[in-house]
């Protein structure tokens, strides 16, 4: 008699028979990254090049999420994504009229979102303003383009390939290196080593923003930028931002040198929307709850990235609207901002939602609590390999920019991640000085929207 098989478990006839079926014809399932992927699998086959062209259109499925669709529209929308081969989840309520709205999750290919578009752009209920919402967001998220982000005084070139932004703290109580760069002189010694690591960006804040950090004056922080900033405007060959989220800190630090403003506080501030709208200067837009000091009192949220999603996106558009360049803005999720490790941990995971609104996206996790929650507790000390590790899901992600503590060990670990996008490692190049190697190219310029420089007295 035949011993019983359990349930669930082949026997060793039957999976002896899927293994030679899988060994004959190598079945596999294939995971690209993005088109490019998709495309050179295709061609792998010796496929027709006008061919690979259309399959790789209909290979990738991409799901769109939209919110707030009206009770009229979803139905619509959902009949005519059926009818191209694709589908629509829509909440249960829209069958009988119980809800007003839906979040609805598009799932199809980019050959059937084309053909989606025109249909919808001939529909009533807003559907004409879903189209265009959808085809945004869907060119925001595809995009390969560079991104040229032109600073007061140096330029600065984002995509495809993720690049460091090195961190230099003029503080006394940064929780990671509180006291170290205090000094303008080993603040400008640190900011030059960075560069020569391979820093394309050079971030220099002058107060803590630490969960549960006091504020310090306007005068404080000026106090301690203004040294540094007057230094380091003559000697670095990347551009400068100033990480503040006062616009009279912003105004004198452009005026001394600065290209950019880091704004954790999100462009909440008229005042640095009207500052950045008169001069020109970028800007990276963060999330974050409150302040420093309070911002870890309240950390519930009813859905995470999509409160997320929506600040930023509405702070792009309120800057947009009061007079600040499209092409000046960044935009960063504030990893540990209003966050628990693990809410900060989900939106690492998900970076790549953001390149959806169509703004370079900028990570800032390294040496963070979500960190050493991962690791068991590990103190700051100890957490150098994880926060490369979240520097390469950020750039696998998506992001285009990093802030870190590490510059040098980061660089090396997204030279990976690039080759690994491009297929190939990059061609060997000559070796440099180490005042040079690593510093991308940047154009010096003078610009005319920039504030005067403050005469020394």
């Amino acid at each position: 008699m035949r011993p019983e098989v359990p349930r669930g478990v082949p026997d060793l006839r039957t999976a002896a028979a899927s293994l030679r079926a899988v060994a004959q014809f190598r079945a596999r399932v294939l995971a690209p990254r993005d088109s490019a992927a998709v495309a050179r699998e295709l061609e792998r086959t010796d496929s027709d090049p006008e061919g690979v062209g259309i399959m790789t259109r209909k290979a990738e499925l991409r799901l769109l999420r939209l919110d707030g669709v009206p009770l009229k529209a979803s139905p619509l929308l959902k009949q005519e994504l059926l009818a191209l081969g694709g589908d629509a989840a829509q909440a249960r309520g829209i069958a009988d009229h119980s809800v007003r709205s839906t979040a609805v999750v598009l799932t199809a290919t980019p050959a059937q979102y084309e053909r989606l578009w025109p249909k919808l752009e001939r529909q009533p209920f807003h559907l004409r303003e879903v189209a265009r919402a959808g085809k945004a967001a869907l060119a925001g998220y595809t995009r390969r383009a560079p991104f040229t982000i032109r600073g007061l005084h140096r330029t600065l070139s984002l995509g495809p390939d993720c690049r460091a932004m090195g961190v230099v703290n003029v503080t006394p109580d940064s929780f990671s290196d509180g006291g170290r760069y205090l000094e303008p002189a080993a603040a400008v010694t640190r900011a030059q080593e960075l560069i020569s690591e391979g820093a394309a960006l050079i971030d220099v804040g002058a107060e803590s923003t630490r969960p549960g950090a006091a504020p310090v004056s306007a005068r404080a922080e000026l106090a301690r930028l203004t040294p540094v900033l007057r230094k380091l405007h003559d000697r670095s060959s990347v551009p400068i931002s100033v990480d503040t989220r006062r616009s009279e800190v912003a105004k004198e630090a452009l005026a001394l040198g600065a290209d950019l403003v880091n704004d954790i506080g999100g462009l909440r501030e008229g005042g640095m929307r009207r500052l950045l709208a008169r001069t020109g200067a970028p800007v990276i837009a963060m999330h974050m709850r409150g302040t420093p000091r309070t911002m870890q009192q309240d950390t519930r949220y009813v859905e995470l990235r999509d409160e997320v999603y929506g600040f930023l996106a509405d702070a792009a558009s309120t800057a947009v609207a009061d007079g600040v360049a499209p092409e000046a803005i960044l935009i960063d999720p504030g990893l540990g901002f209003g966050k628990t490790p693990a809410q900060s941990l989900e939106l690492l995971a998900h970076i790549g939602e953001l390149r959806s609104l169509g703004f370079p996206v900028v990570v800032g996790a390294s040496r963070k609590s979500m960190l050493g929650a991962a690791l068991g507790g590990a103190p700051v000390t100890e957490r150098a390999e994880a926060g490369i590790a979240a520097a390469v899901v950020a750039a696998l992600g998506g992001a285009h920019l990093v802030r870190v503590h590490e510059v040098a060990p980061t660089v090396r670990a997204l030279a990976l991640v690039a080759a690994l996008r491009r297929g190939s490692p990059p061609p060997q190049r000559a070796q440099r000085s180490p005042r040079s190697a690593g510093a991308a190219p940047i154009r010096q310029r003078r610009s005319r929207r920039a504030p005067k420089r403050p005469r020394s007295n």
